[in-house]
């Protein structure tokens, strides 16, 4: 009997001293996220277009948000006006599905014909998403030259973020 009182209290002592484990706190109601400034999407805009002068190309560039909300928009002189809208929405593209236009325009070429029917898709190489701290903050699209050389455009502007601390 002295063993099991003496079992008796020492687990009542450590009932008392030993805290019960705490519930996790609940998940905050509103997420902080990373946002692209007017200042990254300069740096953005600028790196796409040294890119489209070192090639000797007129293109128009668009930079959205988040949202595909446009935060800057350039036309290089000589540029079609078409291609304002045409940058617009691969930018749009790249930010609505949360994948560079030419994974689409990839699957399209190997016959994926649902591609087509993605809702304000536009499924052609030109739009690249920016990225910061895993997230996707935005994209750039480019118009008004062959869509092989958009990318090539529009992944420079990529790389500028990237370099500054994105992705």
């Amino acid at each position: 009997m002295p063993i099991f009182r003496s079992a008796a209290l020492l687990g009542a002592a450590l009932a008392v001293l030993v805290p019960a484990p705490r519930a996790a706190p609940p998940p905050p109601l509103v997420a902080a996220r990373a946002a692209l400034n007017l200042a990254g999407a300069k740096a953005v805009l600028a790196a796409a277009e040294a890119e489209a002068l070192r090639q000797r190309l007129r293109v128009t560039i668009a930079v959205v948000d988040d949202a595909g909300r446009p935060l800057l928009l350039q036309r290089m002189d000589g540029t079609p006006p078409s291609s304002v809208e045409v940058a617009l929405a691969k930018a749009r593209h790249a930010v609505d599905y949360r994948r560079d236009t030419v994974f689409h325009q990839d699957l399209l070429e190997k016959n994926a014909l649902a591609v087509l029917a993605l809702p304000g898709a536009l499924p052609i190489e030109g739009g690249v998403m920016l990225r910061h701290g895993g997230d996707v903050v935005g994209a750039i699209g480019v118009s008004g030259a062959p869509s092989a050389k958009d990318g090539e455009i529009a992944r420079a502007g990529a790389a500028a973020l990237a370099a500054a601390g994105g992705d």
